[in-house]
């Protein structure tokens, strides 16, 4: 069977929201997500979760509502853009939802705990100071939350992804970054959300791939506590920086990308190509906070690797030319690549420049074990570079087997031709295993069980 993926769609950016949105559209459990909210070990805030329509499409919204005493106004985008686009021009770009905390990091969680609150200056708002948390504060919140351990996991890393872009941003360790709007309650939320809908959709659907193509960001500046910023904000940058997340600029003023959208998809994400044919299952979409031109929608996608044909499916083919390790320790290379997933492994002689004896060092594997295997070559070789190839392959039914013998169980693979033949190949280990305990020679109790596989598998 097919395994299933999510495929994030942020044309339109990505933000916390507007992900947590999207994912309890695409299935997420709402009863284990309305559980872990309940738990959370903080006040001033609730939500709500309702359908909107965004340009006409149907799309669900998830509202972190704060108090009189947590609120802010990043929301407001003639606070944020109007040094640049005045009067309503600003509604053309900006960011794309309630998340103030996220608007006004801009690479701005910070250190020095001085109470002076948002320091925006000018006379647009008078905001009400937010308690700085370190990172340490977080994480306790998240561990005292009523949540699986998957999503307390996730929750963790996300966090910490955002302390140590913020960190980079202003040259402190990210023990010492202290949150201040991401710290917010707020953001604390949808953190947690996010974590716990994707936790429960990875579960349910078995997800084993996040394709992320890219993260669509807009251009311009955006002001913030530290003053006014380029797009991306600092934080943005450091995380798709980091992570090797592809940003693509559209023509769009406004910040797109907030350090929380950026933190869970560098958290999550498996995959950066799509494959060249999927299948969608089901599909829910998550609706951000703002009205401009771009629809201000994230999709989220269930899918399916869709075969370019019968019994297809792709593979990846790891390469590298050794010319300077010892026979032994490829050997045990092969040994721990196996033991971590590869489908196989093989050496080829070869010739390099200056007609150095080497060898090609040749790994069949799954997209999912690429980085596990590249680290065993990298660190049990002494090569500087692994060529990756994505292949497709035609791959014929199988199932594996246990037969009975005279000498016990044996594992045997029964393959079925394109016209429907069987045929019958069994383990070799099977095999060997009941050649060194009878002392009768390997090939007779090969062919031995492909006869009494015929008898009980017809």
């Amino acid at each position: 069977m097919a395994e299933n993926s999510l495929w994030f769609e942020c044309n339109a950016g990505i933000s916390g929201d507007m992900a947590v949105a999207a994912l309890l559209d695409a299935g997420a459990d709402r009863g284990e997500l309305d559980r872990a909210l309940a738990s959370i070990p903080a006040e001033g805030f609730s939500v709500e979760v309702k359908r909107v329509q965004k340009s006409g499409i149907d799309a669900l919204d998830f509202d972190v509502k704060l108090d009189e005493v947590h609120e802010n106004h990043d929301h407001d985008m003639d606070y944020l853009f109007g040094h640049e686009h005045g009067g309503s021009q600003h509604c053309h770009g900006g960011g794309h939802e309630h998340e103030a905390h996220e608007h006004e990091e801009c690479g701005h969680h910070h250190d020095h705990d001085d109470g002076h609150g948002h320091e925006h200056g000018g006379d647009h708002h008078e905001h009400h100071q937010h308690e700085h948390r370190s990172l340490d504060d977080v994480l306790r919140i998240i561990g005292a939350t009523d949540m699986g351990d998957g999503a307390r996991e996730l929750a963790r890393s996300i966090f910490g992804i955002i302390a140590a872009a913020e960190g980079k941003a202003h040259n402190l360790p990210p023990d010492n970054v202290h949150f201040h709007e991401v710290g917010a309650v707020d953001s604390i939320v949808d953190v947690i959300a996010l974590s716990v809908c994707f936790d429960n959709l990875r579960r349910v659907y078995g997800i084993s791939r996040v394709y992320v193509p890219y993260l669509a960001e807009g251009t311009g500046t955006v002001r913030c506590q530290h003053g006014i910023l380029p797009i991306p904000v600092p934080a943005v940058s450091n995380i798709v920086s980091e992570h090797g997340i592809p940003l693509r600029m559209i023509p769009d003023r406004g910040e797109f990308v907030t350090p929380t959208g950026a933190a869970f998809i560098a958290a999550v994400a498996t995959d950066f190509r799509l494959p060249p044919e999927l299948v969608v299952r089901r599909a829910g979409i998550g609706a951000g906070k703002r009205s401009y031109e771009r629809t201000n929608i994230l999709r989220v996608s269930i899918v399916q690797e869709s075969p370019s044909g019968a019994g297809g499916d792709c593979i990846y083919k790891l390469e590298s030319n050794i010319d300077d390790t010892t026979g032994e320790a490829l050997g045990f290379v092969m040994e721990r690549l196996l033991e971590a997933g590869a489908r196989d492994v093989q050496y080829v002689p070869c010739y390099m420049k200056k007609n150095r004896p080497a060898y090609l060092l040749s790994v069949i594997c799954a997209g999912k074990d690429i980085v596990r295997l590249e680290d065993i070559i990298f660190r049990h070789t002494t090569t500087i570079g692994i060529r990756r190839m994505r292949m497709e392959r035609t791959v014929l039914e199988r199932e594996l087997l246990s037969v009975e013998s005279a000498y016990g169980p044996a594992q045997v693979k029964k393959v079925i031709l394109r016209d429907g033949e069987a045929r019958f190949y069994p383990e070799y280990e099977s095999v060997a295993e009941i050649a060194r305990r009878t002392g009768r020679a390997f090939a007779d109790i090969y062919r031995e069980l492909i006869g009494l596989c015929a008898d009980q598998y017809k």
